[in-house]
């Protein structure tokens, strides 16, 4: 039987979160994990389109998200920055055939078109949520600025629904955790760090299932549904505990959720 939130002390739930993120925040874990894809290349625009994809791809099995997201690199010949930028029509046609779970070939194609107008006319990903980020200093209202940019290219209603808005009480799970790997960064070197120009006590906590239900019984989170301000809560309440980096709690609320554990406090000294 699990003890209500109130249990646990402050200084209980924050030895939990940075035993947690210690054991989840190293590149053992990370191997089966979207993230090892943008780590497949060195340069910039490559991480960035890499992690830009496989963030796309994060929901459902890790193994499966892993395979789709490394066939893409593959159809790119394990060059993306070069593939979106010069890819002919031909070229593009077989990406008409992916597929993984909702996001099918329409939608794979539209991507590879829209990032393509990002790099070469509004000079890349980085330059589009920097530039919003120092306009209105904050994420949210940045994020609905790329989607702007991004739903330029001509599409299909149907691929609007792989980019999330904040303004639509969306989440936004996996344009966070691309946030993330992109600005964050340690020791660990499992996050990429290489845009400098945004705080990582500026970014929000990537929501989902597993991050949503330990954060629940951990008593982080009060919000029932996972939606704009069920992220802004959780990461407010992760700010107490790192006000500088709060988002590296992820690894912790992920890794305690995708491995079952429970967090109540007659299991807490087995965590």
């Amino acid at each position: 039987m699990n003890y209500p939130a109130e249990k646990f002390s402050f200084s209980e739930l924050k030895e939990l979160l940075d035993e947690k993120y210690e054991e989840y925040n190293n590149q053992t874990f990370i191997e089966h994990d979207p993230v090892s894809v943008p780590h497949l290349f060195t340069k910039k625009e490559d991480i960035e389109i890499a992690g830009f994809i496989s963030a796309s791809l994060a929901w459902g099995q890790r193994s499966q998200i892993l395979r789709s997201a490394k066939k893409l690199m593959q159809m790119m010949d394990y060059a993306p920055y070069d593939f979106i930028t010069h890819a002919t029509k031909k070229e593009l046609d077989p990406f008409r055939s992916f597929i993984y779970r909702t996001f099918n070939g329409d939608d794979c194609r539209f991507f590879v078109l829209s990032l393509r107008n990002i790099y070469l006319e509004h000079q890349g990903l980085e330059k589009i949520f920097t530039s919003a980020f120092k306009q209105y200093g904050d994420l949210s209202p940045a994020i609905e600025s790329f989607r702007n940019v991004f739903l330029k290219t001509p599409h299909l209603h149907r691929c609007e629904k792989h980019i999330a808005s904040p303004l639509k009480n969306s989440a936004c799970k996996r344009i966070n955790l691309f946030l993330r790997w992109m600005i964050r960064s340690d020791d660990s070197h499992v996050d990429f760090g290489i845009w400098k120009e945004i705080p990582p006590n500026k970014l929000y906590c990537p929501l989902d299932v597993h991050t949503g239900h330990i954060a629940r019984e951990l008593g982080l989170l009060k919000i029932k549904t996972n939606n704009w301000p069920a992220v802004e809560m959780l990461t407010d309440a992760l700010k107490k505990f790192d006000p500088q980096d709060p988002v590296k709690y992820d690894f912790a609320l992920f890794g305690l959720g995708i491995n079952k554990l429970i967090c109540s406090k007659i299991q807490y000294n087995k965590l």
